[in-house]
């Protein structure tokens, strides 16, 4: 029979933390209401916490709700829930059903990556606007639409919290003017040039968090039917209204890159951030990370033309490395 090994040391040690769970769950979904289809996509990672500590500390495995069950649970969800084209929602379900069905498992932290798939426009004719297709789609890039969510039922069964962030990831934008990056830090280490008109291009990756939500007792006790009982007033701008929310913070985030004369991305960063914090009273803090896309242009001194001077640099080498990374939270007051 082999040894089973015991560690040395225990008074020494404990453990102070502990989470588990189903990674890189991919979900595809159908919804069909007649000819008129919708589709979603996710990548989901379902955790969790509780009263498993035994399960670590004396190899005893009847606190684990296996992963593979919750890999489970999760496409039963995205098969029964009627949130599942909502992500937000689909996160508040899967994390309350999680923590409401074992009495042992205090909180339960749900990741949601969605892909971005359209609608295939097709044309009707001269003069007339093309109409989205019922039921054919295709991937517009690869932005992603994120939700992050932390359901806690520490307080008890009847007391759940849930907190959300959203945001964006991988959405690529870029202007070929409207950039400066002048009168920074000069020594003996600075090599850049100042420049008073320059590419500025980033992939975004934004996340917003809201005000946390009471999420009320289940009526089944399982959280198998799960639902928020808010009015259109209430829900707007919550996470329970996650869609238009995403909406605005997305315009929000394209337009102000688009139209701000861009001292530095730093002085984008912060407008952005502001404007979406403002106009948005449930969202508590905002944060961007804004990799440069750098564009270097090509010196062409050597055959006599001037490719090096902002008006005249119009060929450049794009690098993707090494890249300066910019990122801040906004937070309200």
């Amino acid at each position: 029979m082999s040894k089973v090994y015991e560690p040395e040391g225990e008074g020494l040690s404990y453990l102070s933390h502990a989470r588990y769970g189903k990674d890189k769950v991919h979900v595809f979904r159908v919804v069909r209401d007649g000819s008129w289809h919708n589709v979603v996509e996710y990548n989901v990672t379902a955790l969790v916490e509780g009263d498993i500590q035994v399960s670590y500390t004396e190899a005893d495995n009847s606190v684990v709700v296996a992963t593979d069950s919750i890999k489970n649970i999760t496409y039963y969800l995205a098969k029964t829930s009627p949130h599942v084209l909502h992500p937000e929602r689909f996160a508040l379900h899967l994390g309350t059903h999680l923590v409401s069905k074992y009495a042992h498992l205090k909180k339960a932290f749900i990741s949601i990556k969605q892909l971005r798939w359209q609608r295939i426009p097709i044309s009707q004719g001269v003069g007339q606007d093309p109409k989205p297709h019922s039921h054919a789609f295709y991937r517009d890039g690869d932005e992603k639409r994120t939700a992050e969510v932390e359901v806690d039922a520490s307080a008890g069964k009847d007391q759940i919290m849930a907190r959300v962030t959203s945001g964006l990831k991988d959405l690529l934008v870029l202007k070929s003017t409207g950039s400066a990056f002048e009168s920074f830090v000069r020594d003996e280490y600075t090599t850049l040039v100042e420049v008073n008109d320059r590419i500025f291009s980033t992939s975004v990756d934004l996340q917003y968090k809201f005000s946390p939500l009471q999420i009320p007792t289940p009526a089944d006790g399982e959280g198998k039917v799960f639902d928020l009982v808010l009015t259109p007033e209430q829900a707007k701008g919550t996470a329970w209204d996650g869609e238009s929310v995403a909406a605005a913070a997305r315009t929000i985030t394209l337009e102000v890159f688009a139209i701000d004369e861009s001292a530095s991305v730093q002085a984008t960063l912060y407008k952005m951030a502001q404007k979406i914090v403002t106009e948005h009273p449930h969202i508590v803090s905002v944060t961007y990370n804004l990799p440069n896309k750098h564009y270097v242009p090509v010196d062409m001194k050597y055959i006599g033309i001037d490719n090096m001077s902002p008006p005249k640099a119009e060929v450049f080498i794009p690098l993707s490395a090494p890249s300066g990374l910019i990122s801040a939270t906004v937070s309200r007051r």
